[in-house]
């Protein structure tokens, strides 16, 4: 019971990656409250983490692109239990289009719900936490956040700013006991490409090659709440993929050169 008595808040929590941990921690005792755009599927989440081990957990159903009402969802979220002691940012949205043909409809939607929701919510959550105390913020970024790649112009900037964003949270915030865990994954087995925005803004309709052969979403779980009870800064989730992190490192020259031959699809 890691997270025995500890109150956690996952967006992005109806499917993949955000269901997955939403169950892990609730094994762990955690007391969880869970947010995503489609609440008969959040509902169904919630069912399953009462069985786990987390008899108070409770749904917050929520389009996170509307940006002008989330101060309002954090209220409600703080107010559940009268604490967060674990924040994840998870929810996201991809896109498959090149810089020139991607409209900037799409663009500004991506950024509205992969950087400025995570932004607007952590901002309202942090000083709760700093007067409480202290807490932790998790937030899911991508390899994607670690170098350009094709297709993904909007994508790909919305997770390099999250890095920055979380990264100076946690510059400035250390010593008053808030710690920060960057969640980057490769390739997991979610429907994120199937719920991905094409140039136009339409459904991308179906699962990438590359992500039906990544890790499930119980194996992500597992490596990403780990990483949060240790209190680990970053953890990278994936298989062979992410080599392609530490070539950006330390071979950045390297890394340019590879990308422009990933393929996207």
């Amino acid at each position: 019971m890691k997270f025995g008595n500890k109150v956690v808040w996952i967006t992005g929590a109806s499917s993949g990656i955000g269901e997955a941990t939403a169950y892990r921690f609730a094994q762990e005792g955690a007391k969880l409250i869970v947010t995503a755009l489609e609440a008969d599927l959040l509902d169904k989440v919630v069912e399953k983490c009462k069985t786990l081990g987390s008899p108070d957990a409770c749904a917050l159903p929520f389009d996170l692109s509307q940006l002008d009402q989330l101060d309002s969802l954090a209220e409600r979220a703080w107010n559940a239990f009268g604490r967060i002691d674990v924040f994840y940012n998870n929810a996201g949205i991809s896109q498959r289009g090149t810089t020139v043909e991607t409209e900037m409809r799409v663009i500004r939607k991506v950024m509205d719900i992969d950087y400025y929701a995570p932004v607007i919510l952590t901002k309202n959550i942090l000083p709760r936490m700093l007067a409480n105390g202290g807490g932790q913020l998790v937030v899911t970024t991508s390899i994607a956040g670690c170098f350009g790649f094709p297709m993904r112009c909007a994508y790909s900037s919305a997770k390099h700013a999250l890095y920055g964003f979380f990264e100076t949270v946690q510059a400035e915030y250390y010593n008053q006991n808030i710690r920060v865990t960057i969640v980057c994954p490769g390739r997991v087995q979610t429907n994120i490409s199937v719920y991905a925005l094409e140039k136009d803004g339409k459904r991308h309709g179906k699962m990438d090659a590359g992500q039906a052969g990544g890790v499930t979403p119980q194996q992500a779980a597992n490596k990403i709440v780990r990483a949060v009870y240790r209190k680990r800064r970053e953890v990278l989730v994936g298989r062979k993929e992410l080599l392609m992190a530490y070539i950006k490192r330390f071979f950045p020259g390297l890394c340019a050169i590879l990308a422009r031959k990933v393929k996207s699809m």
